[in-house]
């Protein structure tokens, strides 16, 4: 395949195309893992095709989702460690459009990158494939872009975009919520995908301090490095499910801006969220970044998820199905405050 492609003029100048070529044989069997009913085509043509079913939708919408992963990559590069954090990159995009009440699709990956090794190429595809996996959609496709000069030749930038669809009467919009509602945790599996360069500071990543690859007590023998790359949670099933069942009034994905960015973002003007800080299951690896860098409470919850990955909202008489649901589907979900009338948005005491 592809046996008369090569271009020395080309190669000269930093971009090798047979690598690319290497590089799609390689992640093919990660990609054919994502396969599902809407995929029509394979990984290789000019535009990725998927079938829509809309079978019982009244208003069918679309709904999109992009995003990155940050400095996280950094850790990943000094590490030399490529195979999780393409879960991070498509978790950013799906935990996005699920709090919209939207079942993802399908996602597509770009790669830009200093030199293409088709080996690291696969290795990042595969933690995307994982990805779309737990998430329940289809890769299907995506671009690797060599750019030399423009980046060292080991460094890489990974982003994406998912499409989900929902009936326009399901999307949750707020408009029900009322005081009195609870707020329901998910809790995460670490830092996920954000504050990174607070942490690359905190624990001096970029001169790859020694530090982080020593074994840590608070974190349970697991060493820094290895705390910050455990990959982010991805909630897309679980949340659908509960879906099913119970009538959600806000959802919010707690990522950059922690809990006083993003629980507000699903709380209509006039309503205030009281959290309990202490009802919040702090991880410790949220402990160990703010004793070694010597972080106050708040800009730590204004920066981190501090253990919660996600917040629902949900009507009072609700509560106990929700988090029968939700555990039944592998979340150790708990409560962590209730709505009220107010114009902060967000108290957390």
């Amino acid at each position: 395949m592809h046996s008369n492609s090569f271009s020395e003029s080309y190669a000269a100048a930093g971009v090798d195309i047979t690598a690319g070529y290497k590089a799609v044989e390689l992640m093919k069997k990660h990609v054919a893992r994502t396969r599902n009913e809407g995929c029509l085509d394979d990984v290789g043509g000019f535009g990725g095709c998927f079938g829509l079913n809309i079978a019982g939708m009244e208003e069918p919408v679309l709904v999109s989702g992009t995003d990155g992963v940050g400095t996280k990559l950094k850790l990943a590069i000094l590490t030399d460690k490529h195979d999780t954090i393409g879960i991070d990159c498509v978790a950013m995009c799906v935990n996005d459009v699920i709090c919209v009440g939207a079942k993802p699709l399908f996602f597509l990956d770009y790669i830009a990158c200093g030199k293409n090794v088709p080996e690291r190429i696969a290795e990042l595809v595969a933690g995307v494939a994982e990805g779309c996996v737990q998430s329940g959609c289809a890769l299907i496709g995506g671009e690797t872009a060599e750019h030399p000069g423009m980046m060292p030749e080991d460094e890489y930038d990974l982003a994406g975009f998912t499409v989900g669809v929902v009936d326009k009467k399901k999307i949750i919009d707020n408009t029900k919520m009322k005081a009195g509602d609870v707020i329901i945790a998910l809790p995460s599996t670490g830092i996920h995908s954000n504050g990174f360069s607070l942490c690359r500071k905190v624990f001096d990543i970029d001169n790859n301090n020694p530090d982080l690859y020593v074994p840590r007590e608070e974190l349970g023998g697991k060493t820094v490095a290895e705390a910050l790359l455990v990959p982010t949670k991805i909630y897309v099933k679980p949340v659908l499910a509960l879906l099913e069942k119970v009538s959600v009034k806000g959802i919010s994905h707690i990522t950059g801006g922690g809990f006083y960015e993003n629980i507000p973002r699903s709380i209509p003007d006039g309503l205030c969220a009281n959290v309990d800080r202490s009802a919040v299951k702090v991880l410790p690896i949220f402990e160990v970044i703010a004793k070694d860098g010597n972080i106050p409470e708040r800009d730590m919850f204004n920066t981190y998820n501090m253990g919660v990955g996600m917040s629902i909202i949900v009507a009072p008489e609700d509560v106990d199905t929700a988090l029968e649901v939700l555990k039944a589907n592998g979340e150790d979900a708990y409560v962590i405050g209730n709505i009220s009338e107010g114009e902060e948005k967000i108290i957390i005491a």
